[in-house]
């Protein structure tokens, strides 16, 4: 009769820590607050699930912070649309807090709803995350206001929605911004101007056809809105990549542009986005997707 023996494991069969398991050092009454983690601290199927979506957010912009750190530590963030400033709170956590005592580097929550300002105000004072503040502002409010630095080095928006996202692109142009993160949603100004447009100005334009029907009107307006998102950043010097934010959101908002500052004003994307205008009957929209003169 055989003896039993146990044999070991090769190596690719070894058991794997799951990614998306807490965090060594990580802030379990954050956690606990962001309903990630249930009362008790415990991880249940739902809750792995949120913090899976956690992470794979923060594997997209984890590097960008690494990269500015390359040459400051202080880093400034501004967060629009900031909700329950849930997106800042993981990221102070994960990225800032064990430096805060050395370091300047802020996080900036901006949202309209005063309640959940406040109740992120508490939030950070009780967490003691000092780097981190929260204004009641609109986007287009937050570009011209004092409470901000002049210079902010990445700016992110996800699901602002409609025009929030072009207005935090412009907020990011005139501060400056290094880096952008953006998830759009719902873009309805541009699928509006398609349909009042859709006569005489793209009469003799056989791709008018995708917009024709009010559901490709609506579909085909999301979508131009990020091509021309995309080029007015290349325009402007922006570096775009534009990818699937995928276990973020089981919709069909889904998509994940990040743009890196590169120095020097495109030419030709900035031709492309006024001739797409032009020939889409979108002329009137050209002070919304502006580029350099």
């Amino acid at each position: 009769m055989k003896k039993n023996s146990s044999k070991k494991l090769p190596p690719a069969a070894q058991p794997t820590p799951e990614k998306h398991e807490i965090r060594p050092g990580q802030s379990v009454e954050l956690l606990k607050e962001l309903h990630i983690l249930t009362r008790d601290g415990k991880l249940n199927q739902d809750s792995r699930r949120k913090l899976k979506q956690v992470y794979h957010l923060y594997q997209f912009i984890e590097p960008l912070l690494l990269k500015l750190q390359e040459s400051h530590a202080d880093i400034s963030l501004v967060d629009h649309g900031a909700g329950k400033s849930y997106l800042g709170f993981i990221l102070y956590d994960l990225f800032f807090k064990s430096a805060q005592a050395q370091s300047k580097a802020h996080i900036y929550g901006i949202e309209t709803r005063d309640e959940l300002v406040k109740k992120s105000t508490e939030l950070a004072q009780r967490l003691d995350f000092p780097g981190m503040s929260f204004l009641n502002l609109s986007v287009a409010e937050s570009t011209d206001s004092k409470q901000l630095p002049s210079h902010i080095d990445i700016v992110t928006a996800l699901h602002a929605c409609d025009t929030a996202t072009d207005d935090a692109i412009q907020f990011a142009l005139k501060k400056k911004a290094r880096f952008m993160v953006l998830v759009p949603c719902c873009q309805a100004e541009v699928a509006s101007a398609l349909r009042k447009n859709k006569g005489d100005a793209v009469r003799n334009n056989p791709l008018s056809e995708m917009w024709r029907h009010p559901i490709h009107t609506r579909e085909f307006g999301s979508q131009i809105t990020n091509v021309l998102r995309c080029l007015q950043l290349e325009a402007h010097g922006y570096q775009v990549t534009v990818t699937e934010l995928v276990g973020w959101e089981h919709s069909m908002k889904n998509e994940l542009i990040i743009a890196e500052y590169k120095g020097t004003p495109a030419k030709r994307p900035a031709e492309r986005l006024t001739e797409i205008l032009g020939t889409t009957g979108l002329d009137g929209m050209r002070e919304r997707f502006f580029v350099p003169h």
